[in-house]
């Protein structure tokens, strides 16, 4: 696969990203797109760092393994498909799956931190940022993190102050003015995803 266009695509917690990538994965087919989501890259729960209360945070760089998300993602850039153990976000009910990546003509590099890890921002071609007032996103995230991780009101609003906008702030915000494009997602994003599609469609031919 010779020179892939590589896509990195990021914003705020909860700022509805995923439901935005399913639904820019559902106009390509299988083996045109390749998505490598950051969510993978998380280190194991005992190796992230805790706050002054000593509750891990899972909201910050340093809870990523970056230098071998960059080096995965360099490792498909030059044709090599890459495998790697699925994060499942400590759920003891979630058996983790071996997942595979294969080199495509596109590949889309997803997460909170896409734009600040200098390695991997240096491969992007295109840079897209979801954006989302902040009333929104806790919304989301109250009901993410209950439905899918079993965290009670009070845990997802203490994350939400402690870890999750200091994290936005310092590290996800001052990168929103580096994207290419910008997508409010508040309540539907469908043109610019339309927008998106159609430029990308152009560089899988």
């Amino acid at each position: 696969m010779n020179n892939p266009f590589i896509v990195g695509i990021t914003g705020g917690s909860a700022s509805g990203k995923t439901m935005f990538l399913k639904s820019l994965l559902s106009h390509f087919k299988s083996d045109e797109v390749c998505l490598v989501s950051q969510d993978n890259y998380y280190r194991d729960r005992h190796l992230q760092p805790k706050d002054e209360n000593g509750i891990e945070n899972f909201d910050t760089p340093q809870s990523i393994e970056f230098d071998e998300y960059a080096r995965d993602i360099k490792s498909l850039k030059e044709g090599n498909p890459v495998s790697r153990k699925e994060y499942t976000f400590n759920n003891p009910n979630v058996i983790p799956e071996i997942l595979h990546f294969n080199p495509s003509r596109i590949i889309v590099v997803e997460g909170l931190f896409v734009f600040y890890f200098p390695e991997l921002a240096k491969l992007l071609d295109l840079k897209v940022f979801i954006d989302a007032k902040d009333y929104v996103k806790l919304k989301r995230r109250i009901v993410r993190d209950n439905t899918e991780r079993g965290y009670d009101l009070d845990d997802v609003l203490y994350r939400y102050e402690k870890h999750v906008a200091p994290t936005y702030e310092k590290y996800i915000e001052p990168f929103k003015y580096d994207a290419d494009i910008i997508i409010p997602n508040n309540s539907k994003f469908d043109k610019g995803l339309e927008v998106l599609v159609s430029y990308l469609k152009s560089k899988s031919v």
